[in-house]
């Protein structure tokens, strides 16, 4: 589905995202350590997850590269709502899905709405609904 690239770790900044135990996640924090008599400079990542908002920690030297996820935004229309997920058309290659509502959508959601949509690594995330 979605891509990978890589970027150096010393280059991170808050707010970049990155792949932390095969999950894309947000950079919350960066801490570089000088680098030692020997060695190099040390990065200190903390990071949160994009869809299960664990907090993750990776401690790598600044040169080493990170893998970066590609998240493609989409837009799609809304076909019909039930319960806790709803049936969508994506509105360029016109294929349809099940994606889960998020807990702030639900009972606002319904049919006929046009919605944003997040493809990370291999999974849907439905994030907002488009004004019309």
């Amino acid at each position: 589905m979605s891509e990978i690239k890589h970027k150096s770790a010393g280059s991170l900044q808050k707010g970049d995202y990155v792949v932390v135990d095969d999950a894309a996640c947000t950079v919350t924090d960066v801490k570089i350590s000088r680098p030692g008599k020997h060695g190099h400079a040390k990065v200190n990542l903390m990071a949160v997850g994009l869809l299960d908002g664990k907090k993750r920690n990776l401690v790598m030297p600044g040169s080493d590269n990170v893998e970066v996820p590609v998240i493609d935004k989409r837009n799609a229309q809304v076909l019909s709502v039930e319960g806790d997920s709803c049936s969508v058309m994506d509105l360029e290659t016109y294929e349809n899905f099940e994606m889960a509502v998020p807990d702030d959508l639900k009972g606002v959601l319904k049919s006929g709405d046009v919605v944003l949509y997040w493809v990370v690594l291999s999974d849907r995330v439905l994030k907002q609904i488009k004004p019309s």
